[in-house]
């Protein structure tokens, strides 16, 4: 990936860009991840878009600040990310943190998404899954037994690329880290349910969700669906929390004729 940094309020965020397109697309990765997580399939949805994929301020390579990483904080990241970088028309997908991060945004900014790809999306679950359990304890003791036990659980697959483990432990074991972390988490414990926010996304919108996920089960996929008055729904057979890297060719074919 084309990796950059800018300097936004002071914090220092990298971010990769790929493609020439003049049609922008924004990809927003999950709690814990980086821009690195979107790798199988940034290649393809640059054929057609000029691809963005921050990490998160808080997560990645980019700065952690001591402050209280709400949704409405990253949602505010991404509007200055934006006007930092002079785009004000888009597509978003957003997965797990992610896709509630991107409706969050979508609700406060209708005029400027063209489309939007939530996957297997926080913001209605409140309670833990033993996957979460699973993922948040190998953030709070990152290891690499630790990291593919977990990994293992929310794919449902034993065979992990052992540079998805390394990347996840040596982020973890950044300053900071497990502080935005933890803090991301009690924020989306502590929010309001996305539910009646969903009514003011007027962008045509598509859901994906792996149809064994174990950390955010499919059946939350129905508020979803029937909140966003212009919604379409895939589930995605043999996957779990993340299509778009265990089956990336597909999750591409179905994203892209959505976009499209």
């Amino acid at each position: 990936m084309n990796k950059k940094v800018i300097t936004l309020n002071g914090n220092t965020i990298r971010y990769a860009e790929e493609g020439n397109s003049k049609k922008n697309l924004l990809l927003i990765h999950g709690l814990g991840a980086s821009a690195e997580r979107w790798e199988s399939v940034i290649p393809q949805f640059t054929k057609t878009h000029r691809v963005i994929v921050p990490d998160l301020i808080g997560f990645g390579q980019s700065d952690k600040p001591m402050v209280d990483y709400t949704t409405d904080y990253f949602s505010t990241f991404i509007h200055d990310f934006l006007q930092k970088l002079e785009i004000d028309n888009l597509s978003i997908i957003g997965s797990s943190l992610g896709g509630q991060i991107g409706a969050e945004f979508t609700c406060q900014n209708t005029d400027s998404v063209e489309k939007l790809v939530l996957v297997s999306p926080s913001g209605i679950m409140k309670h833990s899954t033993p996957a979460l359990d699973a993922y948040v304890m190998a953030a709070l003791y990152p290891s690499d037994n630790s990291a593919s036990n977990a990994f293992q659980m929310m794919s449902g697959n034993k065979n992990i690329d052992k540079k998805t483990i390394k990347g996840f432990v040596m982020r973890m074991k950044l300053p900071n880290a497990k502080m935005a972390f933890m803090s991301t988490l009690l924020g989306l414990k502590d929010s309001e349910i996305i539910s009646e926010k969903l009514v003011s996304i007027k962008s045509p919108t598509l859901i994906v969700w792996g149809e064994n996920d174990p950390v955010i089960p499919v059946k939350y996929a129905r508020s979803f669906v029937s909140g966003i008055d212009d919604c379409r729904f895939v589930k995605m057979e043999n996957c779990g929390h993340t299509p778009y890297v265990e089956s990336p060719d597909k999750f591409y074919k179905i994203v892209s004729d959505f976009l499209k």
